[in-house]
Formats: structure tokens, sequence, C-alpha cells
């Protein structure tokens, strides 16, 4: 079996580390980022509000590394030294490493990178009456402050950067996937899906459905089924080991098939 050709989707600058062990590994690695990230700059009063107010928190959580990096600069500008007894939360390992950089231990739930795994944790089961905070880009999933605020929590978020979509012709995108004869597409969250469906017209869709995604949860999964797409590898989480993981999987199954 010859090399196949793999797309990576990361936002730039973070998808370098996943095309390089793509690479190593005999794949045909291009990096086409579908969402790019910018600060959220000047913040909104309610969102400095909500910085100003960080001591009387009992629980902050970051849904990502880019919520980290985002914020963190910010944050220290109004709280050179932070709060003390806070209980800080991470969805996963990277996110985790983020915050160590900022000399801040976070909890995180393990292989389940997501708003369910962060519920799991002990310090959140039972939060009624306390003070949360999400620090997150703007839009995105709700679950995680729709469940905290059933169980009696007082949340608020902090929306630090917006993901925004390339801009791109009619017809470029397929035309980059057809001319890098793309096998395999790696998409790390439901907002990629979302940004490739949008740049596709629905005939260019309908060609690419023979095309294997590589998705992070069942939850995306289902998404890119509901569009049409038949051929879905689920990692266990967005992070570059699950991804590779499951790429690995793949890789025995179509060796086995050819």
């Amino acid at each position: 079996m010859g090399a196949r050709s793999v797309l990576v989707t990361r936002p730039a600058g973070q998808g370098d580390r996943l095309c390089n062990a793509l690479t190593a590994r005999g794949f045909t690695a291009h990096h086409l980022p579908f969402l790019d990230l910018e600060p959220v700059e000047p913040l909104p009063a309610v969102e400095r509000a909500r910085i100003l107010d960080l001591d009387r928190v009992q629980h902050v959580i970051f849904i990502s590394a880019n919520a980290v990096n985002f914020s963190l600069p910010v944050i220290e500008d109004y709280w050179p030294q932070l709060p003390a007894g806070l209980h800080w939360y991470a969805v996963g390992e990277g996110t985790a490493r983020a915050l160590a950089a900022f000399n801040v231990l976070a909890q995180t739930p393990g292989e389940n990178m997501s708003s369910e795994g962060l519920l799991e944790l002990p310090g959140l089961r039972d939060c009624a009456g306390q003070r949360v905070l999400i620090v997150k880009g703007q839009g995105g999933r709700d679950t995680l402050r729709v469940e905290l605020e059933r169980r009696g929590a007082q949340v608020d978020t902090l929306a630090c950067y917006r993901r925004v979509r390339p801009r791109m012709a009619p017809g470029e995108l397929a035309a980059m996937l057809a001319r890098w004869q793309v096998d395999l597409i790696c998409i790390s969250s439901g907002e990629g899906l979302e940004t490739m469906l949008a740049l596709l017209s629905p005939a260019e869709t309908t060609k690419l459905q023979t095309v294997t995604l590589l998705l992070p949860s069942r939850r995306v999964a289902d998404a890119a089924m509901a569009a049409g797409f038949r051929h879905c590898l689920i990692a266990d989480n967005a992070s570059d080991g699950a991804m590779l993981r499951a790429l690995e999987r793949w890789t025995l199954v179509k060796g086995e098939n050819t």
C-alpha cells in the first residue's frame, strides 16, 4: 500500500506536530486550517468584570489550550498574583500543560476530554451554591454551563477568543482535496466539521463522501454521518495521540483488506 494522503485541519500553528508524526509514519501530510483564531479585543465590560471577580469564584474551567493561551495573559494583567484557593480544571492534558506554563495546576478528566468528562470530576459533582467560571471561545457547546446550573452552581463564561472561518473561493477547497488526492481528513472539533461543510457545495460534499473523516468524538461523527459521510473514524478524543492511535487502527484494517 502506497503512502496515503492525510489532511490536518487544526488552526495555524497547532498542526505541525501531528503533521510531523504522520510523515514519520509514512503518510503524506497536508495542513489546511479550517478555523483561524483571534483574540476578543477589547474585552467587553461584562467580561472584564468577571476577571475582576475572580477571587469570588470557587471553580475555573478551561475548555481548551487556546482558552488558556488567550486568557491567562489578560487575567494576569488584572491579577499578577492569582487568587488563592481556586479549583482549576482543564478539559484535557494539553490544556493542563498550557496552564502549567502559567504555574497553574489543574484537574483533568483523563481520556474523556469533553464537557461530559469534566462533569464527572468530584469537585464539580456537588457545586450547589458555588461560583464557576468557564473560560472558552465564543460560541461552541453549552452543555457544561447548562448542567452546572442544573446542579445549583452560579455559572459565568469568559469568552476570550473567537473562531473565524478561512476565506476561500467557491470550489477552492474541493480542488485542493482533489489535487492532493486526500484519503482522510482529520477534523478536531464540531466547528471544524461545520466549516468544511460550509466550504463545500452539495455536489462537492457528495463527491467527497468516499473520503474517510477522522473525528474526535461520537457526537461529531453523528453530525458527519447526518451530512452524508459514511466513512467515519472516531478517536478517543481530539489529542494528537488519540488521533494517531485511531489512524493506526484504520491503517491496519486497510492493509488487511488490500
